[in-house]
């Protein structure tokens, strides 16, 4: 298991996990810090400066889910993890892959109050032999505050369980943390476990279309970025058959026909990727009665919208955009396409 302990910087989170593993038995301290360091070895400078925080590396979270499932692997027992994820397509990607891995994860918010925060900045003790270190790491934690704010108010509260300790030490944070962990108050976080493939896999998507002819994305909770309904086909399964099967699991709504083929795009391996083959069918129009049926987000989605083609642009990444583009030119043609790495072929 492993309990992620979140907040704002300089709210306390490496002090109060010293003293977490001291309370949970069996317990070892993984601050993904360490990871960011190792970069500034790995990573050519002009890579570096491309970027203003480790965390938007895609090699820094890689690296942290790998780095943490080893060490569970390695020793057992629980993870205590202090870092500060704001940005919730970071979390979706790091939980989601811990959970792949069949790791539970407990997330806790240190969450003071914004007085107290400023207080604890401005007190922050600075490593002595870094330049220009208190006004760089102080100034830092400043400048972050506003980010915080802003996944309080969008989604942290919500998914994180808070510990005010505006008036608690450290310690009495730990005890408080503990004690949530050991009752179940601090629950596990409630995320798709989607097994990480091993070799190449075949998906299939379905799109579903309102009565103004926008097609409908899904955010799923445990992966970065927007989705069509679908997903991995099983062993055994007939492809468009699992479309129906997705969509049903997913938006609660049940496809009367079998629906038809727009797309096939092969996907090639992209580490730590597999690729393979995706499968895109028209799963029809919905009229106003079906789209008022589709289920609220769950635990699978966090979200889901109609969007135009051209909005679609803007939320799918640009291989998953492609697909969605030939598909749409596919449906209105009445012939199917064929893809590799979203461009036709032949």
């Amino acid at each position: 298991m492993i309990v992620w302990i979140n907040g704002a910087f300089g709210a306390g989170k490496t002090t109060t996990a010293r003293e977490l593993i001291e309370l949970i038995p069996n317990s070892t301290l993984f601050d993904p810090e360490v990871i960011g360091g190792t970069l500034t070895y790995l990573l050519p400078p002009k890579r570096l400066a491309e970027v203003g925080d480790f965390q938007d590396l895609a090699i820094w979270r890689r690296l942290v889910i790998d780095t943490a499932a080893a060490m569970v692997a390695e020793l057992g027992g629980v993870l205590v993890v202090p870092m500060t994820l704001l940005r919730q397509e970071y979390r979706d990607e790091i939980f989601g892959g811990l959970a792949a891995r069949r790791i539970p994860v407990r997330h806790v918010l240190l969450a003071p109050a914004e007085t107290i925060l400023r207080e604890r900045i401005a007190g922050r003790e600075v490593p002595p032999d870094l330049p220009d270190g208190e006004m760089r790491v102080r100034q830092w934690s400043y400048d972050h505050i506003e980010p915080y704010r802003a996944a309080l108010a969008a989604w942290l509260t919500a998914d994180a369980y808070p510990v005010d300790t505006s008036a608690l030490t450290p310690y009495e944070t730990a005890l408080r943390i503990a004690e949530a962990v050991r009752t179940d108050t601090a629950p596990v976080c409630d995320i798709v476990q989607t097994p990480e493939p091993t070799s190449e896999t075949l998906a299939a998507g379905v799109l579903l279309f309102d009565e103004q002819d926008r097609v409908l994305l899904v955010d799923p909770t445990y992966k970065a970025g927007w989705e069509f309904p679908g997903g991995v086909v099983e062993p055994g399964e007939a492809p468009a058959r699992a479309g129906i099967r997705e969509v049903a699991e997913e938006t609660g709504l049940t496809l009367d026909q079998v629906p038809r083929l727009l797309v096939v795009d092969w996907e090639p391996p992209a580490p730590p990727g597999y690729g393979g083959l995706r499968l895109l069918f028209d799963g029809g129009r919905l009229d106003s009665t079906a789209a008022d049926r589709l289920l609220l987000p769950g635990p699978e989605l966090r979200d889901w919208r109609f969007v135009t083609e051209a909005e679609a642009a803007g939320l799918l990444p640009p291989v998953r955009y492609e697909r969605l583009r030939w598909a749409l030119r596919a449906r209105e043609r009445g012939a199917a396409h064929y893809l590799e790495a979203g461009v036709p072929v032949g």
